[in-house]
């Protein structure tokens, strides 16, 4: 458990927070690209306490400046993009990508007063369908050279949804196997070749047996949770007789993206990004290391999910998260539907906007919570003491290096082994890595 005072200062990520001083010290998913795929070129986002305005310039370049105009204060995000940066529609001051003031023009002719002002801007970079940008002081680093932002955009698809709580709890599920045999259990089988782009559907590598009957017929994983460069190596191990073990590996990035498996060719790495302290979003890229992905099909199957532009959620609290007593009792364990993010969804946002951490009692499950816990303090000690992130995301990671998440059912005794030969086997097979 942790104290209520400990408890706070890991979850709070506003401006004059320790743990909001650690987040702008990694760079945030702030959008989705397709936000600005309509006539709306210019956006307020909301990222850890703060609101600015987004947009996207005739170039197709992204910024982002501070949402109050510095004239009178008026709001960024209604503004018009046009003349090469974006003009706030109150005295029509204009603003390029870098914050700097390319004209007043209501100000006396040839006035230079536009060249002592500045608005504050933060470096923007679009990957594989996410918009990230920098939040922190000093010069923003390299964007960490992960599979998801490395790999080309017909290989890659991203999507976001809203989560009704504080960041970290959304996070924290991501890093517990255990839950999938509970949670996500379904009674029934449906067919794996049936299970594209659905998490937990599919079938485990080398073998017929479905996600769904693996998951349900041995909930008793063991857990291990190894520290990286980059955050922690979970592994789940699920012994399915004596000469066979199913390893399932999870990544933290840290420090608040997962990376995780969903099927034999493709993997999720998803990001929990704090709106403010009770609100978050999760942002996704769904990596294929084979064929390209179906874009189409992939966005159809969250579309009908969501309600945009907020990405809300269609089911959740406002009506039970679709529970079915029927439903429980017939095909799934929760009775909340087939769509795993509900189940999730109901999981973190039923603990309260804030959970109140000094209440629970971890298990031997949660070995991962608590080493991520422990990481999270330690780099807010040494940020308190040096001013630097223990944990920076290698610029330049090699394979031995990258947070690789599989699935697989193998008869090596080392599970380590099993997984880096999986990893091998993907790899191989993926062209674009090998380009």
């Amino acid at each position: 458990m942790l104290t209520t005072a400990n408890n706070l200062l890991l979850t709070s990520t506003g401006p004059d927070a320790a743990a909001g001083s650690l987040m702008r010290k990694y760079w945030q998913p702030a959008a989705l690209a397709e936000e600005f795929e309509g006539e709306r070129q210019v956006r307020c986002v909301e990222l850890a306490g703060e609101r600015f305005a987004l947009f996207k310039d005739a170039d197709g370049i992204f910024g982002m400046l501070d949402i109050h105009c510095p004239h009178r204060g008026a709001d960024l995000s209604y503004g018009r993009v046009e003349d090469g940066g974006l003009r706030c529609v109150f005295h029509g001051w204009l603003f390029d990508r870098e914050g700097k003031c390319l004209a007043q023009p209501a100000e006396p002719e040839g006035s230079r007063f536009h060249e002592y002002v500045h608005q504050r801007a933060y470096p923007c970079l679009e990957r594989n369908g996410i918009v990230f940008a920098w939040i922190g002081d000093g010069e923003a680093p390299l964007l960490p050279e992960i599979d998801a932002l490395a790999a080309p955009p017909s290989h890659a698809f991203a999507f976001k949804g809203l989560i009704d709580c504080n960041w970290m709890q959304a996070l924290e599920v991501g890093i517990d196997p255990a839950h999938a045999s509970y949670l996500h259990r379904y009674l029934e089988d449906d067919d794996p070749d049936a299970g594209y782009g659905q998490q937990f559907r599919s079938k485990t590598a080398f073998t017929s047996m479905p996600m769904t009957q693996l998951l349900r017929e041995f909930p008793r994983p063991r857990i291990i949770a190894e520290e990286t460069d980059y955050g922690l190596r979970i592994a789940a191990l699920r012994e399915i007789d004596d000469q066979h073990t199913h390893v399932r590996v999870t990544n933290l990035l840290f420090p608040h993206a997962i990376v995780i498996s969903m099927s034999d060719t493709m993997t999720i790495t998803q990001w929990h990004v704090p709106i403010d302290d009770r609100r978050c979003y999760w942002y996704a890229i769904f990596l294929s290391y084979a064929e390209p992905v179906d874009h189409a099909r992939m966005r159809a199957q969250r579309l009908h999910l969501y309600d945009l532009p907020g990405y809300v959620p269609r089911v959740g609290k406002a009506n039970h998260y679709g529970f079915d007593p029927v439903e429980q009792q017939t095909r799934t364990f929760s009775g909340m539907g087939d769509d795993i993010n509900v189940h999730d969804q109901w999981a973190v946002e039923s603990m309260g906007k804030l959970q109140d951490r000094s209440r629970e009692h971890l298990g031997h499950t949660d070995v991962a919570i608590r080493a991520f816990r422990r990481q999270l303090q330690q780099a807010l000690k040494q940020q308190d003491t040096s001013g630097e992130s223990p944990l920076v995301q290698s610029q330049n990671m090699q394979r031995d290096a990258q947070p690789v998440a599989v699935d697989v059912i193998d008869d090596a005794s080392d599970w380590q082994q099993a997984w880096r030969q999986r990893a091998q086997a993907r790899d191989a097979g993926a062209i674009w890595r090998q380009s």
